[in-house]
């Protein structure tokens, strides 16, 4: 069976009138007027009408189902239907799928869906176009942030996400069996980057972590994309500067390239303005005060601190110089201000985006800190051996791409960002 096409729906135009075409995709209606049937025809690309005429082929079609999948030989033709700038004129229509009806969701959208409903058939949830525009969105923002950080000199890397102990000492770590010993999921690349600056200087990587935490908000996963960077040669500063030029130049992408999605989701993308404000934590704190709420220096910042910062600070900030004891022990602290900590978040609003920092490269103050934290340096030995080696200064920070997606989007839940979620709760599909 021969399944070429020869144009996808989105490259056909008027002008291609008189010209036979093979097109394939999904049926999205089915409409019978007399002797002529109309098909709207959906692939990837766009939409378009067929006009099956012909006993034969109206015979063929008419007991077919909405979202089956055809293969359409026929000639581009003028068409007087108000909502097609042409049609096509079938000559041969193969039926290549069939679609069982009732489906578990209307893909068309006519009918409203619950997102655990739509979860449970993503696949199907794609060929709604609401749902087709977030990811193509997702595609240009990848697309964006490598090519941003490739032509900053910045190397893409791949990490074990199977590792032998807790990579930052945190809890919040799935554990497994690996054959005989402990294993745990990584929760972040962020030993394995800071070790590969010794050689290869900047570099990146894109990938899945995890991290168990049983939080049910819509902001949450188990399973989350994370963008890291790691630098050597640069302080806390250099790398907002590229989180900063990251995030600006996925804006100006998307919004370049992703018109007629932005029409489907009824949004409007625009490259926000930079400088991104920056407020110190001591900053945040006295803010607080004034609105009644009491904090001292030193003390973590909840999710109603940030929901009050977000209404003062609008759209892009970042939270600079923490309090080290909030940090990580990888975490250098300020030159003259010890107490402080040469890092950063990213915030949109109350939301948390990315979280950074210039980080230790002298093994004795890392394993002085490691003690500190209650961390034992003997687990973290494969790690620290590299900083014996000539490790550089460097700095990074990790990007959060289901939240950046969230606000480019507009879309709250995460859920609705990410193809297949996971949660406390959802493990399948």
């Amino acid at each position: 069976m021969d399944l070429k096409r020869t144009h996808y729906i989105g490259n056909l135009n008027a002008s291609l009138k008189g010209q036979k075409v093979i097109v394939g995709g999904w049926v999205e209606d089915l409409r019978e007027l007399g002797k002529l049937t109309f098909l709207t025809l959906r692939d990837v690309t766009g939409v378009a009408q067929i006009v099956v005429v012909g006993e034969e082929g109206i015979k063929q079609v008419k007991d077919l189902n909405r979202q089956s999948v055809v293969r359409v030989t026929g000639t581009v033709q003028e068409t007087k239907a108000r909502d097609f700038p042409f049609e096509i004129k079938s000559e041969k229509i193969e039926i290549l799928s069939r679609a069982v009806h009732p489906l578990p969701i209307d893909p068309i959208g006519r009918l409203e869906s619950n997102i655990d409903n739509r979860l449970n058939a993503r696949a199907l949830d794609l060929r709604n176009q609401k749902t087709a525009s977030i990811f193509k969105m997702r595609h240009h923002a990848l697309q964006s942030i490598r090519k941003t950080l490739t032509e900053l000199g910045f190397i893409e890397v791949n990490t074990p996400k199977i590792i032998g102990s807790a990579s930052e000492g945190g809890a919040n770590l799935f554990s497994l069996k690996y054959f005989d010993k402990q294993a745990y999921l990584a929760q972040s690349p962020q030993l394995y980057k800071e070790q590969l600056t010794l050689g290869l200087e900047r570099v990146f990587e894109i990938s899945s972590f995890y991290r168990a935490e049983k939080s049910h908000t819509v902001r949450h996963l188990t399973e989350f994309t994370s963008v890291d960077i790691e630098a050597d040669f640069m302080d806390y500063l250099d790398v907002m500067e590229v989180l900063e030029k990251v995030v600006t130049d996925v804006f100006e992408h998307v919004e370049k390239n992703c018109i007629q999605e932005q029409k489907v989701l009824g949004i409007e993308v625009k490259k926000p303005k930079t400088p991104f404000e920056r407020v110190t934590y001591a900053q945040a704190i006295k803010e607080l005060g004034r609105e009644g709420i009491s904090l001292t220096e030193g003390d973590d910042l909840q999710d109603s601190h940030l929901r009050k910062l977000g209404e003062m600070h609008q759209g892009f900030y970042f939270l600079i110089d923490w309090p080290m004891k909030l940090k990580p022990f990888y975490i250098h602290e300020k030159d003259g201000e010890p107490s402080l900590s040469k890092s950063f978040d990213l915030q949109y609003g109350y939301l948390e985006l990315s979280s950074g920092g210039r980080r230790l490269h002298d093994p004795n103050k890392i394993r002085a800190r490691l003690v500190e934290q209650g961390l034992n340096p003997s687990q973290f030995e494969d790690h620290l051996k590299a900083f014996d080696w000539g490790m550089p200064p460097h700095s990074g920070w990790g990007l959060g791409l289901d939240r950046l997606m969230s606000v480019l989007t507009k879309i709250d839940n995460v859920r609705e960002v990410v193809l297949y979620p996971r949660d406390p709760e959802r493990l399948f599909p």
